[in-house]
């Protein structure tokens, strides 16, 4: 989907604690940086759609497994990812996106390219595009 772009990210093993690599400036995706901030989410629960107008998104979940779900108006991109699947997931401006905690605790980190503004997003009701998030 043109705006989605899913690195693969550095895991390293140690005996005493491992290291999850999060974000480059060399790396593909990034625009900027803004602020970084963590978001949970409970089991069973989605947050539904927003789309944000300027703000480039990188989310990576750091705890549990996180579906998420991208809407450009036409289609829907979904990926799960987790500790298993540890990848960034970077959203551009103008899509839509929602997502569901699908463990007990979930945790995400969203390195975004600008500040937050509540005016530079807009919020939708998740019954708003058919989407079944039961099939996992």
């Amino acid at each position: 989907m043109d705006g989605v772009i899913l690195t693969p990210l550095k895991k390293i093993e140690h005996q005493k604690g491992d290291i999850f690599h999060a974000m480059k400036k060399s790396d593909i995706g990034f625009n900027g940086f803004g602020e970084a901030y963590f978001s949970s989410i409970n089991q069973n629960d989605t947050k539904s759609w927003k789309k944000h107008t300027k703000m480039t998104l990188n989310l990576i979940v750091v705890i549990g497994k996180i579906q998420f779900v991208v809407h450009d108006n036409k289609s829907f991109f979904s990926i799960i990812l987790s500790k298993d699947n540890y990848q960034r997931l970077t959203i551009a401006p103008g899509l839509w996106v929602a997502f569901k905690g699908l463990s007990i605790e979930n945790v995400v980190l969203n390195l975004a390219n600008i500040e937050h503004d509540p005016n530079e997003s807009i919020n939708i009701d998740i019954d708003s595009f058919h989407f079944d998030w039961n099939k996992i």
